[in-house]
């Protein structure tokens, strides 16, 4: 009889780690009276991030109005700069040549009397079409949600509205429209997240909007006066939760000479994993409407694996407007938590981080058309002298591949290849000198992935945080598996099958691991192509 997935998984782990008790701050803050909060110093130490986004200070949720001119990539994202937990939202800004090092920039969009400042998008306007540019300088328009709370207060539904906000130096500073609203709240409840692309063939702007559990699709020409188009979501993808920070842009279909449109659909609660999760469509944008594509209309009326992360902590992601890579690969990060703990996670100075940034690749096989994602090509240019590889390798007794004071595991690219994937299954594991670990893999039986946090260190701050493994479907079962991954302080990122099922969680130990080991379960189990190295941090 055919074990579930979950018991497979278990059943692999088992004989790899045993328990470790650790204590947290309840969510409030305080801790219990055998416990001593960690002092900033050592906090900053043990998680603040090599590589990855964190605002100085203060709350962080999702990406905003990302867009690229002249060499600076620039991010806003969701804000709160006088707390830590979830508050009256603002637009912070960062900015990078690299999409690795990041300068942060002062608050870009202000709270006023019209509400909150919730997520949005930004184009470069170059044709000067919404005519708020000057003496030839294209300005930046900003699409973002009004959220009124004062109109929530009183029971209203329309309480969200849409609004812009144009910049004349590059994204430094702004000024909002004196006409705001340009969409009113048809009265809807969720209605939010404005997320604006040209669309060639019809010759116009297209704004999408998260209502309810639909995306409502808008246009216009001059990027101000906006008309209702179409709808879409009735009857297709996960409807567990309220779909929110939508994006819809074409691509090139890899190696093919043929472009689709997608639309990632972000989805609180309803994640694989629970908690918070991303889903997306593929399709056409014709006439003002997005129609899927043919082949994925019933599988997508029973949506189980078009997600764009399978982990628990990817969330609102969305991609860079007006750029995209030689290979006309877009752009993609996202928010590196979950809403089931993020306003509990183990940090008081700053809560949140932003996932490395990806490149999207749509591609074409045998299921349809799928996304992959592989870390930006930018993080190689990171990597230090600190490198080891290592030929082809037995794993079916345990193997440490390093031991202490070697390359630091809180900065490291790891890739390897399981070179029997159908009939051998790989567990790696992070440990440190209190015990504590760090497991991820393949289960070949069930041709699942899995990462398992459940004695990563601090996890009683929430029972949501990792009662279980995480778990994922194998999307590509080629006979050879690829796996990356990359280690920050307290985040793991996989990509396995070059980036079609990617897994991302984040974790918060007592102490930085030290030891990096395989093992194994099945027949032939053999590792390939191990590298692992230092990913620099300055």
């Amino acid at each position: 009889m055919e074990m579930k997935k979950t018991d497979v998984i278990l059943v692999l782990l088992a004989s790899l780690f045993g328990l470790t008790a650790c204590k947290n701050k309840n969510k409030e803050g305080a801790v219990d009276d055998t416990e001593q909060t960690i002092p900033l110093t050592i906090e900053e130490n043990l998680y603040r991030p090599n590589f990855h986004f964190t605002p100085i200070s203060g709350w962080m949720n999702d990406p905003n109005g990302m867009f690229y001119l002249n060499g600076y990539y620039h991010l806003y994202f969701q804000h709160y700069p006088d707390g830590n937990k979830w508050g009256p939202m603002h637009w912070g800004h960062a900015k990078s040549k690299d999409l690795i090092h990041w300068e942060e920039m002062p608050i870009a969009l202000f709270p006023d009397e019209m509400g909150y400042i919730f997520s949005g998008s930004a184009i470069v306007d170059h044709e000067n079409k919404s005519g708020f540019g000057v003496e030839g300088q294209p300005p930046i328009i900003a699409f973002f949600t009004y959220h009124n709370t004062e109109m929530q207060n009183q029971g209203r539904v329309d309480f969200q509205s849409q609004a812009i906000a144009y910049s004349l130096d590059e994204g430094n500073t702004w000024t909002k429209y004196d006409e705001n609203p340009v969409v009113k709240n048809p009265g809807i409840h969720d209605f939010r997240d404005p997320k604006v692309v040209w669309d060639k063939k019809g010759k116009q702007y297209i704004m999408s909007l998260a209502a309810g559990q639909e995306i409502r699709f808008y246009g216009s020409k001059n990027l101000k006066d906006w008309k209702f188009l179409s709808e879409f979501g009735k009857g297709v993808g996960n409807h567990d939760g309220v779909w929110e920070c939508p994006d819809l842009f074409p691509i090139k279909v890899q190696g093919l000479d043929e472009e689709k449109y997608v639309l990632l659909v972000s989805i609180n609660p309803g994640g694989y994993n629970g908690g918070s999760g991303t889903q997306y469509f593929v399709g056409d944008f014709e006439e003002g409407r997005f129609v899927l594509e043919p082949s994925l209309q019933e599988k997508m009326s029973n949506y189980h694996d078009y997600w764009v992360d399978f982990g628990k902590d990817n969330y609102a992601g969305v991609t860079w407007s007006n750029i995209e890579t030689e290979e006309k690969e877009k752009l993609f990060i996202g928010w590196m938590s979950n809403w089931q703990y993020a306003n509990e996670v183990p940090t008081e100075k700053w809560r949140s981080a932003m996932t490395i940034p990806r490149e999207l690749q749509l591609i074409a096989n045998d299921s349809g058309y799928r996304l992959s994602f592989v870390p930006t090509k930018t993080l190689d240019e990171g990597k230090s002298e600190k490198i080891k590889t290592y030929g082809r390798m037995d794993i079916s007794e345990p193997k440490e591949l390093l031991e202490s004071e070697s390359i630091p595991l809180s900065s490291a690219s790891l890739t390897f290849t399981l070179m029997n994937a159908k009939s051998s299954s790989v567990a790696v594991k992070l440990k440190n000198d209190v015990k504590e670990e760090l497991v991820f893999g393949f289960d070949h039986g069930s041709q699942t992935f899995f990462v398992d946090r459940t004695h990563s260190g601090k996890t009683d701050f929430s029972k949501d945080f990792a009662p279980k493994p995480s778990i994922a479907p194998r999307i590509i079962g080629s006979e050879s598996l690829q796996v990356t991954a990359l280690l920050d302080k307290t985040s793991i990122e996989l990509f396995f099958d070059n980036g079609t099922t990617v897994m991302t969680e984040i974790f918060f130990p007592e102490q930085p691991f030290t030891e990096l080991w395989f093992t194994s379960s099945g027949e032939n189990a053999q590792l390939d192509n191990i590298k692992l190295s230092e990913l620099k941090n300055n």
